[in-house]
């Protein structure tokens, strides 16, 4: 729908709009959409809808396919090994904690808003379309690169369960290239585009075939976990192999177990993915928040207990970082190199599901994306026969399997952790945000003020845990900082009243949970290395620049021709309003 006056119609309108660019970000940097438009209106515009097939049953399988493939069999041995020792227990334990925080923000969104823009969608009503592009294109270079990570790590798991050395028989080495991209990996190549097959035929199909795999997997990690009890050794705790390395059940301090929680935090990835398909639930509801946190609750214990096996069955500095589980029984030998085997058969089936799940939010937040006109429409296409976003599905799945084709896992993981912790973190500040802001509201600038204030003390803190020697001082200096967090989260918790209520489900403890979000993943975000925000910097930068030079123009463009904004020819579906609040219902009736 695009008229004669089109930024893009031509070169010399390009160079018009270029120059208009002050005031076009000006007036659509800021711009938020409704909950209505999220929810029905847009969706009617470019390629109809999503055919709504899940339960939540369905999403607590989409979640644990989604999870636990990656966290244990790609990050766990990483984290043991180089940043926690055995400690990587508690670790996950921390990481679960957050991410659970992180999951009650999402539910509520997703509860009110069933789409399947998650949070691109959840940061547009709240913050704007310039907050919600950086969100969501940080979110969708996160799901590339774990999964090409992950990709990369089915070959290695592969090669472990027929007994072939995946390094040296599957991947080609090109000396010519920089060591880090220089192993060739055509298996995960192969994966990937299967997967991306099966995820572009069907979403119900794409369930079944996920529970199936994650069945089969639980059965694995149940035999891994009783493997590692039975054959593991509590010395291993305490003891690594050789002397000379730190020892103790905190080898490497507290710093080192929040590096690792760091690390692992990618692995809680997967539920952010079982918010995408809610566009697909058939009763938002009840199945959202069962499917989403219990996902999180349930992975977490099977993390913890993995952990624990883990750590059992090696000292520390033993673990081998890309195949822990396996590589442990390799070095066992007496007669149990074949539970290594068995171990690889079960970690291919459990990355299948997390590539799976992964691969299927990917698309649906680059559909969405697509919808809101800053990247091509194209994207947003929903194909009438399928009811799945084709050509979003297809174009990641490329991107998705050049990347995992040369790129080692020690170069993905710390800049998807950074990615991840920072969309979790917007999400948490957006629920906030909404709960006590609304158009009625006087003046937004109490809970802006309280949330820079929070998140202000919260890097204080942080800093201060690595600046400061240990001792009494860092003990007295911190405990000042937390009360003066707590303080302004009692005042502001006094002051300032919430403008809005949840019609359904809402975060419990209003503000104090997504408080304590924001502080753990600011908390999380110190312990990652200087690389990884540079990274992170070069990666932000270009979406800036991308949206200069594209977005901001193209949905100038849309909101002139009133793409946007135009209810008066769309036909509203009424399975859709019944399946949101009676709020949004009265707004959709105001619009139709």
């Amino acid at each position: 729908m695009e008229s004669n006056e089109s930024s893009f119609s031509s070169f010399k309108s390009y160079l018009n709009a270029l120059r208009d660019t002050p005031r076009r970000l000006s007036r659509r940097a800021g711009s938020v959409s409704t909950t209505f438009d999220e929810t029905s209106g847009v969706r009617f515009r470019y390629g109809g809808k999503m055919r709504k097939s899940l339960r939540w049953y369905d999403l607590i399988c989409f979640g644990v396919g989604g999870m636990v493939g990656a966290g244990v069999f790609v990050t766990t041995g990483t984290a043991s090994h180089d940043k926690a020792g055995p400690a990587v227990v508690l670790s996950y334990v921390i990481a679960g904690f957050c991410a659970l925080l992180s999951a009650f923000c999402y539910t509520e969104f997703a509860v009110h808003m069933p789409v399947a823009g998650g949070a691109f969608s959840y940061i547009r009503v709240t913050f704007g379309e310039f907050t919600a592009f950086l969100t969501g294109a940080n979110l969708i270079m996160d799901y590339v690169l774990s999964n090409a990570a992950v990709a990369r790590s089915f070959t290695t798991y592969l090669g472990t369960a027929i007994g072939v050395s995946a390094e040296s028989k599957w991947r080609i080495t090109i000396s010519s290239l920089p060591k880090g991209f220089n192993q060739i990996d055509f298996i995960a190549v192969v994966v990937i585009s299967i997967l991306t097959i099966i995820i572009c035929y069907s979403t119900r199909e794409s369930s079944v075939l996920n529970m199936i795999l994650t069945a089969l997997h639980i059965l694995f990690i149940m035999f891994v976990i009783i493997m590692g009890f039975w054959k593991g050794d509590s010395k291993n705790f305490t003891k690594p192999s050789d002397p000379s390395h730190p020892s103790g059940f905190f080898p490497f301090g507290a710093p080192g177990v929040f590096n690792g929680a760091t690390l692992v935090y990618l692995s809680y990835i997967g539920y952010d993915a079982v918010s995408t398909l809610a566009e697909e639930v058939k009763n938002p509801v009840t199945d959202i928040p069962i499917g989403v946190t219990g996902s999180v609750i349930l992975v977490t214990v099977l993390y913890c207990l993995m952990a624990t096996s883990m750590s059992m069955l090696l000292p520390y500095d033993l673990i081998n970082p890309e195949a822990p589980f396996s590589g442990a029984f390799t070095i066992k030998r007496n007669g149990w190199k074949w539970v290594s085997n068995v171990i690889g058969v079960g970690a291919s089936f459990g990355i299948l599901t997390s590539l799976l799940v992964a691969m299927l939010g990917q698309a649906r937040y680059l559909c969405v994306i697509g919808r809101s006109n800053i990247v091509p429409i194209w994207f947003a296409k929903v194909h009438p026969k399928t009811s799945t976003p084709v050509n979003a599905s297809m174009f990641l799945g490329i991107f998705t399997a050049a990347i995992a084709l040369f790129t080692e896992l020690d170069v993905l993981l710390n800049l998807v952790s950074i990615g991840t912790l920072f969309v979790f973190l917007m999400v948490a500040n957006a629920v906030i945000y909404r709960r006590y802001v609304s158009n009625d509201t006087r003046s937004p600038w109490p809970t802006v003020s309280f949330l820079l204030s929070f998140s202000f003390t919260s890097l204080i803190f942080t800093l201060l845990w690595w600046v400061v020697p240990g001792g009494t001082p860092k003990v007295f200096v911190l405990g000042v900082c937390s009360m003066v967090a707590i303080g302004l989260v009692v005042l502001f918790n006094y002051a300032v009243p919430q403008a809005r209520k949840p019609d359904f489900w809402g975060v419990p403890l209003m503000p104090w949970i997504p408080c304590v979000s924001i502080f753990l993943d600011i908390f999380l975000l110190g312990n990652l290395d200087g690389p990884s925000y540079i990274r992170f910097a070069v990666f932000s930068a270009l979406v800036v620049v991308v949206y200069f030079v594209y977005s901001v123009h193209a949905s100038f463009d849309a909101e002139e021709e009133r793409v946007l904004s135009q209810k008066s020819d769309e036909t509203i579906d009424v399975e859709d309003l019944t399946s949101i609040g009676p709020k949004v219902q009265k707004e959709a009736t105001l619009f139709a």
